[in-house]
């Protein structure tokens, strides 16, 4: 037995240590995913060692203490994303319905055919705009009902599983399709109108993952996140980003995207909102993400329920409270971490220039 836990616990310290290492493989990069599921064996397994082994030897301390490693190490990450953090994005006040914005966020899966169940949930929730990632033609001509409520739209139907469409019931000025890594990936860019006038620049992305059989490092995924990270970091604007980013909440890559964009995420003291896997609860992270500048408070954030694909939507409200939000504070950028950001838009000879901005 002590053997069975011997492996175990070295497998385990191995695919908590091993992401300390800079290396962009996905091999490296995935394990950056399951930090919740490692939290959980490594507190499984503490637990085993207690009853189990003989409290009397040395080993069965250095076979704990690993395991007690290993679960305060995996812990730290995903703890901003449980209620036990506070807060970073402050609830919005109530009042003036005018200035809020309602957002689904939707990976629909190609293959996924069931397109009335993501129409219902529209229809439900009645989000101001609706993005769609890995969007096909088919799915354009089943969204196409949807403009004679939300007439403003951008559409980019691809059959490679990175098609994306943009329906929306404000106004979306100087739309923009844009290829800021890869020559097959889209992105979407625009500046939306909130019913008060006020314009907010908003993203939407879906980069590449790291994975074997897609992009073998997660050079490209990084890139595009710390281009549009660098492109609003200086802009005083109100913004928002949001889509498929293949990347978890708590990866080292998603905090250096806070931290050189300075938005904030309405998910920190909330929750995960865990929206992929769906069909298998054990093996859930959040891959889907809204960020946004310190005008807004949050509303409401939830996961929906699913509509055939292998992710949930997200729907988020946020509220335009510029006064309310102006004290709001995420992440800080270091020295450090801006030479990161140099670093990794060098290495795909990309920058911040790349990404549209809206002229007003």
């Amino acid at each position: 037995m002590i053997f069975a836990l011997l492996f175990l616990t070295m497998g385990l310290l191995v695919s908590t240590l091993l992401p300390l290492w800079r290396c962009p493989h996905w091999l490296v990069r995935g394990l950056d995913f399951p930090r919740l599921q490692f939290a959980a064996a490594a507190a499984v397994l503490l637990m085993v060692d207690g009853v189990i082994l003989d409290p009397g030897e040395w080993s069965t301390w250095a076979l704990m203490a690993a395991a007690l490693f290993c679960f305060a190490w995996q812990f730290w990450w995903i703890a901003p994303y449980t209620p036990l953090w506070r807060q970073e994005v402050r609830p919005a006040p109530e009042g003036n319905s005018a200035k809020r914005v309602s957002i689904i966020t939707a990976n629909v899966l190609t293959p996924n055919r069931n397109a009335r169940k993501l129409l219902a949930l529209v229809g439900k929730y009645q989000p101001d705009v609706l993005v769609t990632l890995e969007s096909d033609q088919w799915w354009q001509d089943q969204l196409d009902v949807l403009e004679k409520e939300m007439p403003h739209a951008i559409k980019c139907p691809l059959d490679n599983l990175y098609g994306m469409h943009v329906y929306s019931r404000l106004p979306l000025e100087e739309t923009e399709i844009a290829y800021l890594v890869q020559d097959d990936i889209p992105s979407m860019h625009a500046l939306l109108r909130l019913r008060t006038g006020d314009a907010v620049r908003i993203h939407f992305l879906h980069p590449a993952p790291p994975s074997p059989t897609e992009n073998p490092e997660s050079s490209e995924r990084d890139a595009e996140l710390v281009i549009v990270a660098r492109s609003v970091a200086d802009d005083h604007r109100p913004i928002i980003v949001t889509g498929d980013l293949n990347d978890v909440a708590w990866s080292e890559t998603t905090r250096l995207f806070r931290k050189i964009s300075g938005l904030l995420d309405p998910r920190v003291g909330r929750g995960m909102f865990n929206t992929f896997h769906a069909k298998y609860p054990l093996i859930r992270w959040p891959l889907d993400h809204i960020f946004h500048s310190r005008h807004f408070t949050v509303r409401t954030i939830k996961r929906l329920p699913p509509i055939g694909s292998d992710h949930f939507a997200l729907l988020t409200e946020l509220c335009y409270t510029p006064l309310a939000g102006a004290g709001q504070n995420g992440l800080e950028a270091e020295s450090a971490d801006r030479k990161k950001a140099r670093e990794i838009a060098k290495e795909k000879n990309v920058s911040k220039e790349a990404v549209p901005q809206p002229r007003m």
